[in-house]
């Protein structure tokens, strides 16, 4: 009814007769400017020109040309309503072009509702106006760009009753109209039903409908279904969406095919198919194709050099990108902000933060200001960065150029925010926003579960789901992430099972979420059981969860359970990620097996300084300082630069070995050459390497001339030296502070007296022993394990009844056997005052013989035996190891606690020095 009231202030009476005279003066008469209407009622005068138009007779030649005037007029006064009537009324048969012309000054002129097109159309229907094909088809496209799915089918039942159904204008409505407002199907219907199939407009509609509801292969399949109905597909439009699908789902081969088509049918020249040619070349990886295409072009438009631009920068090959801006001038057009943008990505998505903020200052020297997409790729650059600072000067640029209310720039700038750990300019920022996107809420709840401030995680979560926003799996999986991180695992379980109970399904990151922080905060064995449990769940591991379960794998010196993951990666083709490269070679080095370790470095392609770290740390835990130094040279012989995890290995490996001159250039090329300030890891390093190799007094000036306060592990440090040497005077002032430090570690009192259970100093011991049951420390558990076929065996000094007798009847022929080599034990490693018999009994109980004896009885032929020891193993025990890999031309591999000790053919390879 509102349609209709609207024409009564209009009158659409048959024209009525009238003189020559008077038809002559009113074509004469001008038409006012806008300027003159404004300034006496406007609208009025218009009305009353229209009054006169709409009494010339239908047959004036000029009568078209008043009509569009009259049109145009009311456009600028902004009455969208009443140029419509006109437009409506005024031409009896309106065409294609009549409709097209309409539109775009419908558009332009800007402030009219396309639905009220709609509504005069309604309300001129209902009154009995009837209209033509070419109106009713127009009419329908517009209710299918507005959805109005209703009137669409009222239009159909329209075309039905008046034979225009068959009409192909009419038909590619119809089906623009279904796939729009319906579906793909019910378009395809329209399709199927038409009788004449020979028009290459109605293929060209049922391809188009296909891609626009992103059916790609449908799209793909309907443009070859009409080639080989003898179709010739000449529309340009079509041709070029068709190759830009070929882009988006990488159909090369169907890509190549359409370029043949191209050829074939003569269509290089077209502007659009060309630059559609590179981009689909460019988007399947084929930049020479692309650069082909682009230099056989004659004539290239801006579109065409910011395609070909973003290629070479998006594929890495940003000079040649920086080379064709520059020739942009031979075609005399200039470079817009699409270039530059295409430039920013490419530099930022190769990792070249810095060139961004360099060509982000060129382009505003340039003339050009920045925007959204510039500041989002800046920022995320900044991000990477961690330049807080100049973060915070690109959002006082956002906030003066008005950008800050566009959501991906306060999106951005909230993960700026985060990623340099400002959480309250990033929760201001948050608060900002006022239409927060699922993203926005997620980069906050991951900021605060990165940082492990769970609490306010978790108020944000609560908060997000009152204000109607369903958490999604990326917000779950930050809670998971954070729970684990910080050891509540129980809480992260239980996250686990929220994401199940909402309908959604735990995937690949929620899982690795879990194993990674379970491993990191020791959590080994818990790691490995989630594993167990994803994996009957149907979700396989990704390249994250094959390192976590390396780490895993590590921490519990699971040999065997770390080659079963270095085969599950193999076959996953996950062992050139570098990541998982740099924990195979961990987990390898740390599970007894550095020939495996070193082999997989060898065979690494790509070598992060990580990776270096690893192996180089792996030399220096087995006592091969000499190859730690080697491979230190080597690491620099390729342009590494070293850092402070570097320094620490190398350092570690001439401590393990005695390399004290090393050890000294080494310390002092930190700061001179490398830039590297010394940490307490480094200076403990050195503190053991002085101590260990005999230089007491030398350690204990090096400790007085330190910049930082020694701490427990320096101290410790020099308590093992004075251990080693004898030097009880030393030994009680590290001892002393190490009391202060440490009041509860047991490892520091058992040491003190071990120095005077040496000396002899009996009485000594005992005060030691009466200080520990002061302070109620007590002693903790010495055991030793080791894994035969799959099953680790723990060894402790209660022993296990089941085992002992066949272990010491073992035992026993163990020692006739290296006693006819020259082993004799060492009763210098029994800190009790007993005679030398009890002594060498005492020997026999510790827990790593047991555990060499009970895998020689276990295994057979060249099986290398690998025992972990939780503590420093005694000297009586590494003359033992050597004389029994003599023996029983057995490889043995044990490590106590902080190195290993790898015993073959009576040599270890810490050479004695230990």
């Amino acid at each position: 009814m509102e349609a209709i009231n609207l024409l009564h202030h209009l009158n659409f009476s048959p024209p009525t007769s009238t003189t020559k005279s008077n038809l002559q003066n009113v074509l004469e008469t001008p038409y006012p400017k806008t300027s003159s209407y404004r300034n006496s009622n406007p609208i009025t005068s218009l009305k009353s020109r229209h009054a006169q138009i709409i009494k010339i007779p239908e047959n004036s030649a000029d009568s078209d040309i008043k009509i569009q005037s009259l049109i145009t007029s009311y456009f600028e006064l902004g009455d969208f309503q009443s140029a419509t009537k006109v437009f409506f009324m005024g031409s009896p048969q309106k065409t294609y072009l009549h409709w097209n012309s309409f539109l775009e000054d419908f558009t332009t002129y800007g402030g009219g509702n396309p639905r009220e097109i709609l509504e005069i159309f309604v309300g001129l229907h209902n009154m009995g106006v009837t209209f033509g094909s070419e109106t009713m088809a127009t009419v329908l496209k517009l209710s299918a760009n507005l959805s109005d799915s209703l009137l669409g089918l009222e239009i159909h039942v329209c075309l039905i009753k008046r034979g225009f159904d068959h009409d192909m204008h009419s038909k590619c409505a119809l089906m623009n109209f279904y796939g729009r407002c319906w579906d793909l199907e019910t378009a395809n219907k329209v399709f199927d039903e038409s009788s004449n199939r020979s028009s290459s407009l109605l293929w060209n509609e049922a391809v188009l409908v296909a891609l626009r509801n992103e059916r790609w292969s449908d799209g793909l399949q309907r443009f070859r279904q009409m080639n080989f109905s003898s179709v010739k597909a000449n529309n340009s439009f079509v041709i070029a969406k068709v190759l830009e699908v070929c882009g988006k789902v990488e159909a090369l081969d169907q890509g190549k095919q359409m370029h043949g088509y191209v050829i074939r049918n003569a269509m290089e020249s077209n502007l659009l198919i060309s630059n559609s040619l590179i981009n689909m070349y460019l988007k399947n990886g084929f930049l020479e194709l692309a650069r082909v295409i682009f230099d056989l072009m004659e004539n290239r438009n801006l579109s065409t050099y910011n395609s070909i631009i973003s290629g070479y920068a998006s594929l890495g090959y940003l000079e040649d990108a920086w080379l064709l801006m520059n020739e942009m001038g031979n075609c005399n057009l200039k470079p817009d902000i699409v270039t530059w943008n295409s430039l920013l990505s490419g530099n930022l998505h190769r990792g070249l933060y810095h060139e961004v903020l360099l060509l982000f200052q060129q382009m505003q020297i340039a003339g050009f200001e920045p925007n959204t997409r510039s500041v989002t790729t800046v920022l995320q650059a900044i991000s990477e960065l961690f330049c807080l600072n100049l973060g915070k000067s690109v959002h006082c640029y956002v906030v003066r150029r008005g950008l800050v209310s566009n959501l991906h720039v306060g999106t951005s700038l909230l993960d700026m925010y985060v990623k340099n750990n400002d959480l309250n300019s990033a929760k201001s920022v948050f608060d900002d926003i006022k239409e927060s996107s699922i993203f926005a809420w997620n980069s906050m709840i991951s900021g605060y579960s990165y940082n492990g401030d769970m609490e306010n995680a978790l108020i944000i979560f609560n908060q997000m789901r009152i204000e109607g926003i369903e958490p999604d799996l990326v917000t779950y999986n930050s809670m998971v992430s954070g729970y684990s991180m910080i050891g509540r695992i129980n809480e992260a379980l239980a996250t686990i099972r929220q994401i199940k109970n909402s309908g959604l399904n735990p995937n690949v990151v929620s899982w690795t979420a879990l194993i990674s922080g379970s491993s990191q905060n020791g959590h080994h064995r818990n790691a490995l059981e989630f594993c167990y449990e994803m994996q009957r769940e149907g979700i396989k591991p990704n390249s994250n969860t094959i390192a976590s379960l390396f780490r895993a794998c590590t921490g519990l010196s699971l040999l065997q359970k770390g080659k079963e993951v270095h085969c599950i990666s193999i076959k996953k083709d996950y062992t050139e990620d570098a990541f998982v490269c740099t924990a195979l070679i961990d987990m390898y080095g740390k599970c007894g097996d550095l020939k495996s370790a070193y082999r997989v470095f060898q065979r690494a392609h790509k070598r992060t300084l990580a990776s270096w770290n690893s192996m180089i740390m792996g030399f220096s835990t087995y006592g091969r300082g000499s190859d730690a130094v080697s491979l230190f040279h080597r690491m620099q012989e390729e342009k590494l630069q070293p850092d402070a995890i570097t320094m620490t290995a190398v350092l570690s490996g001439c401590r393990n070995s005695g390399l004290v001159d090393e050890g000294w250039r080494f310390f002092d090329s930190m700061e001179t050459e490398f830039k590297i300030n010394p940490t307490i890891q480094h200076y403990s390093c050195m503190v053991d390497l002085l101590g260990r190799a005999g230089y007491l007094d030398e350690a204990w000036d090096f400790i007085e001339q330190m910049p930082i306060e020694p701490d427990s592990a320096i101290w410790g440090a020099v308590l093992r030296s004075c251990q080693i040497h004898d030097n009880v005077q030393l030994g009680e002032i590290a001892a002393k502070q190490l009391f202060r430090k440490e009041p509860h570690n047991p490892a520091n009192y058992i040491m003190l007296m071990n120095i005077y259970a040496a000396s002899k100093r009996w009485d000594d011991v005992d005060k030691v022993k009466d200080l520990m049951d002061r302070r109620s420390v007590k002693l903790g558990h010495v055991w030793s394990w080791t894994e035969i076929h799959k099953i680790v065996y723990v060894f402790s000094a209660m022993g296990d009844p089941r085992l002992d007798a066949e272990i010491y009847f073992e035992l026993y022929k163990l020692m006739s056997e290296i006693k006819d080599k020259g082993y004799e034990p060492d009763t210098t490693c029994v800190y009790q005052n007993v005679d030398e018999e009890e002594k060498e009994k005492a020997l026999l109980s510790h827990t790593e013989k047991m555990a060499i004896a009970y895998s020689l009885i276990k295994t057979k032929g060249n099986t290398p035996i690998r025992v972990i020891k939780n503590t420093r193993t005694c000297a009586d025990c590494h003359r033992f190891a050597k004389h029994v890999s003599l023996v029983r031309r057995r490889h043995i591999i044990l490590k106590d606690g902080i190195r290993f000790h790898h015993f073959v053919e009576g040599k270890c390879s810490c050479n004695d020095f230990w």
